[in-house]
């Protein structure tokens, strides 16, 4: 079958002397690996370098037996120039891009991760709160591929938390401080920590861009977030050292 989407390079692979293997997440067929044969020793061949967190129109060969798809055209939309002359900027986008490498199952199409890497990619390449911008990616992806944190009641006695609570890695949510937590890892959490989470997984991401956090939430957010994630995916990304700076 032969299919055709807008897709976004992930990562990119070389594949024997000549060719290149690229993993896309696309807009209507979710993440594809897709082979473009001899595009290393012709470049011209397509019309696209391949670069990592650019935006393409791919048509490709599906394979009913294979992960691996056949890609026979390649051509480059958008290539965010601004972001690739910031090394924050660009170590930001190559975080996301991993993060959705890992997180997503192969060809399953989800529309709103795909319209939030374009979302998150445009802003970076125009903002500078570039810490922000990965928090605010970060709580969305959680939310759509449906691995959002337990936040708006107490995980063990169920009642409404409207105070500092613990944040419980394990369980993955809150736990009131009245509730006991043993043999787990937690970490206070304050309730602007929590109401900024709830804000970004309930509005558009125009109305994400107008938050303004505290310093103080965000080192919450991203001992919080990191944290959760590196523990729900069971390993650090390549590109933690991101998180870092």
């Amino acid at each position: 079958m032969i299919l055709k989407t807008p897709a976004i390079v992930l990562k990119t692979i070389d594949f024997r002397e000549t060719s290149r293997i690229a993993i896309f997440f696309t807009q209507d067929h979710g993440k594809v690996s897709g082979l473009l044969k001899g595009i290393r020793k012709d470049p011209k061949k397509f019309g696209s370098s391949l670069e990592r967190f650019s935006v393409n129109d791919i048509v490709f060969y599906q394979y009913r037996n294979s992960d691996l798809h056949l890609v026979s055209q390649c051509d480059m939309k958008e290539y965010f120039y601004a972001i690739r002359q910031d090394m924050s900027k660009f170590l930001a986008a190559s975080y996301v891009a991993e993060l959705v490498q890992a997180i997503m199952p192969n060809e399953e199409k989800n529309l709103l991760v795909f319209q939030l890497m374009l979302d998150f990619l445009k802003s970076l390449s125009s903002k500078t709160e570039i810490h922000s911008l990965v928090h605010a990616f970060q709580i969305k992806i959680l939310l759509y591929s449906g691995f959002r944190p337990h936040l708006d009641t107490c995980l063990k006695c169920k009642k409404k938390i409207q105070a500092k609570a613990k944040f419980s890695l394990k369980d993955g949510g809150l736990i009131c401080l009245q509730c006991p937590t043993f043999n787990t890892e937690v970490y206070m959490i304050s309730p602007g920590t929590v109401a900024s989470i709830l804000h970004v997984e309930r509005s558009e991401w125009v109305s994400v861009l107008k938050l303004r956090l505290t310093e103080s939430v965000k080192r919450e957010l991203k001992y919080v977030l990191n944290n959760f994630l590196v523990f729900h995916l069971g390993r650090q990304l390549q590109s933690v050292k991101y998180l870092k700076r």
